[in-house]
């Protein structure tokens, strides 16, 4: 896994954003902050293809995605063609790294306090992709139709 995290927010996913930036710093990672730098007012899509593109452009890197519930950027990312999971707590972020290969951790700061979004970040981060039948059925997310 990469050392490297790639990490966006819009004004609502500020303040957690620079929570999490700090910690991945004292965890050894580097950090890529894609914006933005103040609290004014922005539109998430913005920075969520900001940070998309980075992943898409390495596929060694991991990314965080923050707003206000989380939602805007897991829509946006998923639709740039990154997988991305909206993790409220530490269950989800294992099995979005371990059974859906998830590369984006989206949060959302008004509905998850800073220490357990650090405890979510940590998991996200520590847990690797199992493989094996669970590639199959990511493979199938392509290819189905209905």
């Amino acid at each position: 896994m990469s050392k490297t995290i790639v990490i966006g927010s819009d004004h609502g996913g500020y303040h957690l954003k620079t929570a999490c930036i700090k910690a991945l710093k004292e965890w050894g990672f580097t950090v890529e902050d894609e914006g933005p730098d103040c609290l004014d007012s922005c539109d998430y899509p913005i920075f969520a293809a900001k940070v998309c593109n980075k992943l898409k452009a390495d596929d060694e890197k991991l990314g965080v995605l923050i707003c206000g519930t989380g939602q805007g950027m897991t829509m946006t990312a998923n639709r740039m063609g990154v997988r991305a999971a909206l993790c409220t707590n530490e269950f989800l972020a294992r099995m979005a790294r371990e059974h859906n290969d998830a590369r984006c951790l989206c949060m959302g700061e008004r509905v998850t306090g800073q220490g357990l979004a650090l405890e979510i970040l940590k998991v996200f981060l520590d847990t690797q992709f199992g493989g094996e039948r669970h590639q199959r059925r990511i493979d199938l997310i392509d290819t189905v139709s209905l």
